[in-house]
């Protein structure tokens, strides 16, 4: 791999991650670069992984995909806790999978478990030179709750 897919990839990862808990009470998830390759069959389109490593308790903030971003997620341990768009709040243990269509909303990613840490492969299908996979989006106020 050279320096400019390394720095890609990195940056990708660290788009990936929405950089901050779903609240102050969750700790953050942590997104490591796996791989990242253009498709060579498939002009302007690039394949990259990341793990995403959420410890007990650990949640990612509320986001939305890249508009060219397919997502294929796996779960390589623990349980997971996903929403994807307008869908409902599921819960997929190591082994399952799902996916998410590009411009996906993901209102929640979290663990499902506050004492076993979770682990997670994301395989992103996306625009070559794509310089944010995610975007962190405000969510509504509960009814009765103050900020």
């Amino acid at each position: 791999m050279n320096i400019p897919s390394v720095l890609r990839l990195t940056c990708a990862a660290l788009a990936f991650s929405a950089a901050a808990p779903a609240s102050a009470d969750e700790p953050a998830d942590v997104v490591t670069p796996a791989f990242q390759k253009q498709i060579p069959n498939i002009p302007g389109k690039t394949l990259s992984a990341v793990i995403v490593d959420y410890p007990p308790g650990g949640a990612s903030a509320a986001h939305e995909h890249a508009k060219s971003a397919f997502i294929f997620a796996y779960v390589i341990s623990g349980k997971i806790e996903s929403k994807v768009n307008d869908g409902p709040t599921q819960v997929f243990r190591a082994g399952e999978s799902w996916y998410e269509p590009p411009a996906s909303k993901h209102p929640v990613s979290r663990n499902a478990s506050k004492t076993e840490p979770a682990k997670l492969l994301a395989v992103v299908i996306a625009d070559t030179g794509e310089t944010s996979l995610t975007t962190p989006v405000d969510q509504p106020t509960p009814k009765g709750h103050k900020q």
